[in-house]
C-alpha cells in the first residue's frame, strides 16, 4: 500500500469529519432544474479548486454522506463518480475516497472500437448478437447510477476487422439515452449513435485486464480454448456527470492490442 494512503484510524476520522463540515456548508436547491448530484459535484469541485477541501482530504462513505447530508445514496454516488472521472478524487476499496491534485495535461478522447478501427485503415464490421431492453439488476443499476428495476438496454456485439473477429462487446445503457435501433449498430459506433441522439460525452474510466478464453470466447473469437484474451471494463459519463454506458469487452489478444499515448507534465 502506498504510504500516501496510510493513516491511523483517528486521523481518518478527523479528516473525514472535517470534509463533512465543508460539505454541510454547501447550498443545494432541490427545486432547481439542475440535478442535485450535479449541484453537489460542482460545489465539491469548487471546494477542491479553492483548497477548502485540500489534497489528501478523506470523505465519508456514500452511506454515511447520504445520511449526514440528507441526500439519497445515488445522488452521492453520481457526484463522487463525476469527480473521480475528472481526476479530482481517487476511490480505493477498503480505504475510502481521497481528494487528489487535479491531473495536468491533455485528456484522452472517448472513442469507440468502430471508430478506432476505421481511423487506422481497417474495415470494421459488426454482428449484433443480442439487443434487449430489461429491468436493471442491482449490480447494473449501481454501475449506471440508477434505481434497480429501471429499464436498460443490454446489447452484445461481435466486432470484426477485415472480416476477422477481434472483440465481443457487451454494453448496458439507461433507456433514456437510447435513440437508435439494432440495425444502426451494424454500421455505426455506439458513441457516434449516442452523440447523434444528443448525448454529450464527457469522460470515461476504464480498467484493462487479461484472462484465458472461455468456451464461449473461443467460439465467438475463433481462438483456441485457453488462449489469452484481453478484457476491458468502461464506465462513460456525459457532461452532467451521469453514467450513460457500462461496457465489458473481450478482445482476441492475437489480433488486438491497446495503445495509450502518455504525455509528460
Amino acid at each position: 500500500m502506498s504510504s500516501s494512503w496510510f493513516c491511523h484510524t483517528d486521523e481518518v476520522s478527523k479528516s473525514a469529519n472535517a470534509s463533512l463540515e465543508v460539505m454541510r456548508s454547501f447550498s443545494l436547491d432541490p427545486h432547481s432544474t439542475t440535478p442535485l448530484y450535479t449541484q453537489l459535484a460542482r460545489q465539491l469541485e469548487q471546494a477542491i479548486g479553492e483548497g477548502t477541501l485540500p489534497h489528501g482530504s478523506l470523505l465519508l462513505s456514500e452511506d454515511e454522506l447520504a445520511e449526514a447530508l440528507d441526500l439519497s445514496k445515488p445522488t452521492i454516488r453520481r457526484a463522487i463518480q463525476s469527480l473521480a472521472q475528472r481526476g479530482l478524487v481517487v476511490r480505493r476499496r477498503g480505504i475510502g475516497t481521497r481528494v487528489v491534485q487535479p491531473q495536468a495535461g491533455p485528456r484522452l478522447e472517448v472513442t469507440s472500437l468502430h471508430d478506432d478501427l476505421a481511423r487506422t485503415g481497417r474495415e470494421p464490421s459488426t454482428e449484433v448478437l443480442s439487443f434487449t431492453m430489461s429491468p436493471a439488476s442491482p449490480r447494473i443499476a449501481e454501475l449506471l447510477g440508477i434505481d434497480t428495476g429501471e429499464e436498460v438496454l443490454n446489447v452484445v456485439r461481435l466486432r470484426s476487422a477485415d472480416s476477422q473477429p477481434i472483440a465481443v462487446l457487451t454494453n448496458f445503457l439507461p433507456a433514456s439515452v437510447v435513440h437508435f435501433g439494432e440495425e444502426d449498430l451494424t454500421t455505426r459506433g455506439l458513441y457516434d449513435l449516442l452523440r447523434s441522439g444528443g448525448t454529450v460525452l464527457h469522460s470515461a474510466n476504464q480498467m484493462i485486464g487479461a484472462r484465458t478464453a472461455t468456451p464461449e470466447d473461443s467460439m465467438r473469437l475463433h481462438e483456441p480454448l485457453g488462449a489469452p484474451v484481453l478484457t476491458m471494463e468502461r464506465v462513460t459519463l456525459d457532461e452532467n456527470g451521469s453514467v450513460v454506458e457500462f461496457g465489458h469487452h473481450v478482445y482476441a489478444a492475437s489480433r488486438y492490442t491497446f495503445e495509450i499515448d502518455l504525455h509528460t507534465a
